[in-house]
């Protein structure tokens, strides 16, 4: 598949460019503009470098869940594997459709042979604990933030969102708990509907996917993994907290905690590269609901979006020229995920 073609054809691009462009025009209708440029002009910038380095910390626990995540696979000392994790979420923040997983996972293979559909079951696990910690993160700041009139919305997004997660951790346990029996099953199944050339690569894909679930097997790994997750995003809300020091307002912790929870599951909707829309719209929604004026709360969430935003991309597109990657690398990395999934 060529980069132009995932550009120009892909459907899910299309649609991310939509959502977020509704997003958007929720975010910013009726807004006085010029008062949201005032307070962004007016902040005080400096407390931005803590956080930062703050997310940056959270960036390094990113790299100690997957490396730990990865052991089964093979052990990828963090040194190494920094730079790949920030080379993925760059990715995330300029390809559509989240495919910086999809490129996070071709540089591992290119520099330490790990099979990109394993490492790829490692990142699908990461995703579903990410969402986990949101819902807890929910759960917890709401009986010390309780949710104003007005919240509906944000109380269906809650309960869809744990049931999915929940059910999809349930799956991934149970993936893990039996593989044999799973690609058994699997087998007999592909044996009596696909042609022997489409037959055996899937079941071939298949094992290297459950290779890459076997953290999962382990009670301790288990808590290993939900551990650094809370810490991760922990340290994401610590963030928020320094930046919104920046700014003339101010709600608790626990409210940013609700705030960190609401928008990062928002951005699991499609939308266009970057979050755009899906991470501000709710974001300006909660901080209107304890009472911040809804130009002071767009100001605070477009600076904090920029400061996710830039420092991470800039420093995966350093990592990325370092290596001598390109940006037709991520066209690359398809083609390899997809000989993977038809090559023994």
């Amino acid at each position: 598949m060529l980069l132009g073609y995932g550009l120009l054809r892909n459907w899910k691009l299309w649609l991310g460019l939509l959502v977020s462009a509704f997003f958007m025009w929720l975010a910013l209708r009726g807004l006085k503009l010029g008062d949201v440029w005032g307070y962004m002009h007016s902040a005080r910038l400096g407390w931005l470098a803590p956080g930062i380095v703050v997310y940056f910390l959270a960036v390094w626990a990113r790299t100690w869940r997957w490396d730990y995540m990865l052991r089964p696979l093979k052990h990828v000392p963090l040194i190494r594997l920094f730079p790949v994790v920030v080379i993925g979420y760059m990715g995330n923040n300029v390809y559509p459709a989240r495919a910086g997983e999809v490129l996070r996972s071709f540089v591992l293979r290119e520099r330490e042979a790990i099979p990109m559909s394993a490492s790829l079951a490692t990142v699908v696990v990461e995703r579903v604990f990410d969402g986990l910690v949101m819902l807890i993160f929910v759960f917890v700041a709401l009986p010390f933030t309780p949710l104003p009139s007005g919240s509906d919305f944000i109380r269906t997004l809650v309960n869809l969102a744990s049931v999915a997660f929940f059910l999809a951790l349930l799956v991934f346990f149970v993936l893990a708990a039996f593989p044999d029996r799973f690609y058994k099953m699997a087998e007999m199944i592909s044996y009596r509907i696909f042609p022997h050339r489409i037959h055996h690569p899937l079941l071939t894909f298949l094992q290297r996917f459950l290779d890459g679930l076997e953290s999962l097997r382990s009670f301790r790994s288990v808590l290993m993994i939900f551990f650094t997750s809370i810490i991760i995003w922990l340290l994401e809300t610590v963030k928020y907290w320094f930046v919104m020091q920046a700014f003339d307002f101010q709600v608790s912790f626990f409210a940013l905690m609700l705030m960190n929870g609401v928008v990062n599951l928002m951005t699991t909707f499609p939308a266009a590269p970057g979050y755009v829309g899906t991470f501000d719209a709710p974001g300006i929604a909660v901080l209107q609901l304890y009472g911040v004026p809804k130009e002071i709360a767009t100001a605070y969430t477009l600076v904090l979006h920029a400061a996710l935003w830039l420092p991470i991309t800039l420093l995966g597109a350093y990592y990325m020229i370092r290596a001598g990657m390109r940006w037709s690398t991520f066209g690359k990395a398809v083609e390899v995920q997809e000989k993977e999934a038809t090559v023994n």
